[in-house]
């Protein structure tokens, strides 16, 4: 099967439904923030920090290009990986690119208490998420399937998944 790659913005489940899609489909995951994490032994907080955010993000783009194999494969996209031209194109044309729509107040119900998002730390707000999602929209809704996440389990998020893969 063709690899899948879920976008969206923090907090809109690509991580959990990544992990629980692979293992329903039998495919293996990767998550490229924790990726990341792992061969910069620092968390993403800290790289942000400490190397900067133009840093992170050519490391981002180098992760997704060395890890990603053309099937069998779920990647997980850091929120922002998607707004890089060079990366989207690649996967646009070698993936199936599914957008995670999840609306503002969910996303901050989701991750207020959250202290690990370098681009919300000390400002988490609905209007600064919904910052963030205006400038990212245009990017995400060029996935090839948008799903919306509010209100739904991840059963049944799983489930319009993996019936539009049939």
């Amino acid at each position: 099967m063709k690899t899948i790659v879920l976008t969206g913005m923090m907090g809109s489940g690509k991580t959990t439904l990544g992990k629980l899609l692979g293992e329903t489909l039998n495919m293996k995951f990767i998550d490229i923030d924790s990726s990341i994490e792992l061969s910069e032994k620092s968390s993403i907080k800290n790289i942000f920090e400490i190397k900067g955010e133009k840093y992170f993000r050519e490391l981002e783009k180098q992760t997704i290009k060395t890890i990603f194999k053309p099937e069998d494969l779920i990647i997980a996209l850091g929120g922002g990986a998607f707004e890089n031209n060079i990366t989207r194109k690649f996967l646009l044309n070698n993936a199936l690119i599914i957008y995670l729509k999840t609306t503002p107040q969910t996303i901050f119900d989701r991750i207020q208490n959250d202290t690990t998002r370098p681009l919300l730390c000390g400002k988490m707000n609905i209007e600064k998420i919904k910052e963030i999602i205006k400038i990212r929209e245009k990017n995400y809704e060029s996935a090839h399937l948008t799903i919306s996440t509010d209100n739904k389990t991840l059963e049944e998020i799983i489930e319009e998944i993996t019936g539009v893969l049939e």
